[in-house]
């Protein structure tokens, strides 16, 4: 008698959990199945991210280069499964290289961005980098599993905790990452990946006020219209690559603070 195989359903990622959308929606896309986040899905998301970041932000850089690089390894254990929802081999390798890449600069950013400030006094000044918070990121269509990361590396490695509207059309390369990151040593929340349609995701996640920066690097709709929802809690916006790397992109989600101390005894 043969057997009908379990078929994979195609959720959300909140939480480090795989929830459906609170709405039981779902839409087609790559042939399959894949839930629709709605609003309430968006708000979870966020809050997730927003328990989430404080334990995140709290790790030395280096503590954060050791997860990042053990998602490289999660993501290189499933090589074939990821070249399968992507352009191919090619475009997981590069992918993965990128996570390493990012990983190795993690505790290299406070000597390259932040600085040693000559003052006409007796004090040191110091410019330390430090996370901006929740970043909200609107991923590129494509190339689907590459734009992903290229996207959410530079606010992880900073600190920041994500919730990212994966590509509309191409989802479930991002669906396959989720479970790469649910994997590894990346704590529950730091990262959320939410399926949908970009048109009814987009606008609340610009206009949410728990969240602090926003890339439109997959923007498809009115841009000037999610900068204005964006400006109400004076977000940060940023209009990312969908191939840049560059320690400067991380720069994009990070505030500089001055510390003044004196020159004691």
């Amino acid at each position: 008698m043969s057997r009908l195989p379990v078929r994979k359903t195609y959720k959300l990622f909140v939480g480090g959990a795989f929830p459906r959308s609170e709405s039981g929606r779902t839409y087609e896309a790559e042939g399959q199945n894949v839930a629709r986040a709605s609003r309430k899905d968006v708000r979870d998301a966020v809050r997730a991210a927003r328990g989430a970041f404080p334990k995140w932000a709290s790790m030395t850089a280096y503590n954060r280069g050791q997860v990042l690089y053990r998602l490289a390894e999660m993501m290189e254990a499933r090589h074939a499964e990821l070249a399968d929802l992507c352009s191919g081999a090619s475009e997981v390798e590069q992918a993965i290289d990128r996570v390493v890449w990012y990983a190795g600069w993690a505790d290299k950013l406070a000597q390259v961005l932040g600085s040693s400030n000559p003052v006409a006094g007796p004090y040191f000044n110091f410019t330390v980098p430090e996370p901006t918070g929740v970043v909200g990121v609107l991923c590129p269509e494509e190339p689907a599993l590459l734009g992903l990361v290229t996207r959410l590396l530079p606010p992880l490695v900073g600190g920041n905790a994500v919730v990212a509207v994966a590509s509309e059309a191409r989802p479930l390369a991002a669906v396959e990452l989720a479970e790469a990151l649910a994997t590894s040593d990346v704590p529950g929340g730091v990262v959320n990946i939410l399926t949908g349609l970009k048109r009814e995701l987009a606008p609340v996640l610009a206009a949410h006020m728990d969240v602090n920066a926003l890339d439109l690097a997959g923007a498809d709709g009115d841009v000037a219209e999610l900068e204005r929802a964006a400006a109400a809690n004076v977000k940060r916006v940023v209009h990312g690559a969908a191939d840049g790397q560059s320690p400067w992109e991380v720069l994009s989600f990070l505030e500089l603070k001055t510390v003044w101390h004196p020159i004691g005894v």
